[in-house]
């Protein structure tokens, strides 16, 4: 890795927090009020609580509720994201269930780590492909996102942050909820979930369908003739159950398995007469908590994640003229692309009399992937990892709080790192902190970067894992009684090295290669984030990032990551009356893509705006009548650029993907 240069004053404030005075005996942690990022009771099992402990040694924790995504009226998980949650900027290609574009802090999608509870579902077949088109928000709990390089704790992928989807929650009481949506796009939307206790077993059944024979996903200048499909739907059913025993007070273990089964329209506009993915996908989890003292808890978690797709592309056929002779050419049917991935977690976290507390963690992966129309090769690929991080203890120090971690990981391969991370949080005075982390992260290379054997270019297992160091450093705080005001401000700064693409001067089969390149990743930029409180039951927030993302030697900005981004969003709900109102709003500025055989093409400066409202007809608010006006300005945008063929000539043309037009949604839901 090449040597890294960070801000002297970065460096100096990670430093000074490492080296607060201790505390006095006895005396107290810094007030919650004065935290810089609202914290979230969980609970006590040590999986779940592992965001908000992190959040307590300086990483940045954003999280969006159950009731967040129920307000904003959702059904997918990608559009909540989109409109909600600070710094990640993501564009749905064609509206919800859909592929997507992702930066997070101005990084690239394929340095965002995804989980469902916990478990990695990041496609390792195409790092760049996220995994977030067939995840219902309706299963949902909660979202945590953390930012900044994660990799000492979640492994690979995770360089510019992590994002961990929750599914629906135990109970000890006997809860659930019924829903029935409608929309524009003569879409249905049902849901429900179901939660109890009997003695020490408990039990969650979630379920929904999703299905929409959605919108015209280009516009009527870029379509040829020879493209007859001018709809992108999607039918999506989920179905998840979740069981947990209590075997003491002290052991617990716990069940979870999903099941999703899913056809989703992939439309370009020529030539498509079929184009779609049928997947089936399941996980199944289980793991053993267990508190051995008040001073040991850990955790050992078994995973199987399988991703089975079947892929067909039926095209119009054209004569010599360009026009439709009537017949089609069958590409592909039922053909096959997917994998299986699965592994073992174990880890413990270790509290002392002292001043530091500590913890340790194993992971062991396997991974097989196959692609029968974008030939990657069948293969298996395993990886192991060590970690340890060593935590200042609650009352050590004074006002302080700090933590060092390394992680070494090896693969069957030759993409072996060892990456380590230090942050903190330190109180300067009531309603003031700055808080920081600097270290390493890495990401290892996809089943496409190791095993392609297709037309174009070939993958090469003798790769490198991508290296980067990071640094994130934030000065905020609070003021009011009742935090009325909470702002942050937000320096950082991101090297990616080993960077994998195709060298084209390594001619392959016959284009190029996968390769390791010598050029940097430089990710820099600044963030504000502002929350307002105007009353109890009216809530603001502003938020606005500046990235500049650039290869070493070129000033052009990274394709597909926005060089501003502003979100803002306005929350009534009140306990008192029976309405609920939400507005939230996106402005993305210029962003760029490389269109093969076209060239260079900015696509961005537009403002999406959302609109979200409930009614409760009784007074025990059981049932509840909702409505989204999505996309309520109707802007017409991009969410990305690519490629198409004119049926004359077959000359290539740059099209638009376009976001979701103006859209009313309308739900019924009954709570018990």
């Amino acid at each position: 890795m090449s040597a890294y240069h960070y801000p002297i004053a970065t460096a100096a404030a990670l430093l000074a927090v490492a080296l607060s005075p201790p505390k006095a005996s006895g005396q107290a942690a810094a007030p919650a009020s004065s935290a810089p990022e609202e914290l979230y009771v969980i609970g006590q099992r040590l999986e779940e609580t592992t965001p908000q402990e992190l959040a307590r040694f300086g990483n940045r924790l954003e999280t969006l509720s159950a009731a967040d995504l129920e307000l904003g009226g959702f059904d997918d998980v990608s559009q909540s994201l989109q409109m909600k949650v600070p710094s990640l900027y993501l564009a749905p290609k064609n509206g919800p269930f859909d592929y997507m574009n992702c930066a997070l802090q101005g990084s690239r999608c394929e340095d965002v780590l995804w989980l469902v509870d916990g478990v990695r579902t990041n496609n390792r077949l195409y790092n760049t492909t996220a995994p977030l088109d067939t995840i219902s928000a309706h299963a949902i709990e909660r979202i945590e996102v953390l930012y900044g390089g994660q990799g000492i704790l979640y492994g690979t992928q995770s360089v510019a942050g992590v994002v961990n989807i929750v599914t629906k929650s135990f109970s000890n009481d006997p809860t659930g909820s019924l829903a029935l949506g409608f929309d524009e796009n003569n879409g249905t939307h049902l849901a429900g979930d179901y939660r109890n206790a009997f003695g020490d077993h408990q039990v969650v059944l979630f379920a929904s369908k999703d299905e929409s024979d959605g919108f015209q996903p280009f516009a009527d200048e870029d379509y040829q003739p020879s493209s007859t499909d001018r709809e992108r739907g999607y039918d999506v059913l989920t179905l998840g159950a979740k069981y947990a025993y209590d075997f003491t007070d002290r052991s617990r273990v716990s069940l979870l398995y999903q099941h999703t089964d899913n056809e989703i329209d992939n439309s370009i506009p020529y030539q498509a007469a079929v184009r779609n993915n049928a997947r089936l996908e399941d996980w199944i989890t289980a793991k053993w908590d267990y508190t051995a003292n008040d001073n040991v808890d850990l955790y050992v978690k078994a995973y199987w994640h399988d991703w089975d797709t079947e892929w067909d592309d039926i095209t119009n056929d054209l004569d010599a003229n360009g026009n439709l002779t009537g017949t089609q050419t069958v590409n592909y049917l039922d053909t096959f692309w997917g994998f299986e991935d699965y592994g073992v977690t174990a880890s413990a976290r270790i509290r002392t009399d002292g001043a530091f507390e500590y913890a340790v963690g194993y992971d062991y992966q396997s991974f097989w992937g196959n692609d029968e129309v974008w030939l990657i090769e069948d293969k298996t690929e395993t990886a192991n990892a060590v970690y340890g991080q060593i935590r200042s203890s609650e009352s050590a120090f004074a006002n302080t709080d700090f933590a060092f971690g390394v992680r070494y990981n090896t693969t069957s391969g030759n993409a072996d790192a060892a990456v380590w991370n230090l942050s903190g949080q330190h109180q300067l005075g009531t309603g003031l902190y700055v808080r920081g982390q600097t270290g390493t992260s890495f990401r290892l290379p996809d089943a496409e970067e190791l095993y392609l054997r297709d037309c174009c270019e070939v993958g090469n297992p003798n790769l490198e894992a991508e290296e980067s160091a990071n640094v994130e450093i934030g000065i905020g705080g609070s003021a009011g009684d009742m935090q009325q005001l909470t702002w942050q401000f937000i320096v950082f700064q991101r090297e990616v090295d080993n960077l994998i693409d195709i060298d084209f001067d390594n001619p392959a089969f016959p284009d190029g290669r996968f390769e390791n390149f010598d050029e940097t990743a430089d990710f820099n930029g600044w963030e504000i984030e502002l929350g307002v409180a105007f009353t109890a039951s009216l809530r603001g927030s502003l938020g606005y990032t500046s990235t500049e993302a650039q290869f070493e030697g070129s000033r052009q900005q990274i394709q597909d990551i926005p060089e501003s981004l502003t979100k803002a969003g306005l929350d009534y709900s009140s306990m008192s009356v029976p309405f609920e109102f939400s507005l939230s709003l996106v402005n993305t500025g210029d962003v760029y893509d490389q269109v093969s055989s076209v060239g260079r093409i900015e696509h961005g400066g537009y403002t999406v705006v959302d609109l979200g409202a409930a009614y409760y007809l009784d007074q025990e608010r059981r049932h509840r009548i909702g409505a989204r006006l999505e996309n309520a300005l109707d802007e017409d945008y991009a969410t990305s650029l690519a490629r198409g063929r004119r049926d004359v000539g077959n000359v290539a043309y740059p099209y638009r993907n376009l976001g979701a037009p103006r859209t009313l949604h309308a739900t019924y839901s009954y709570r018990f």
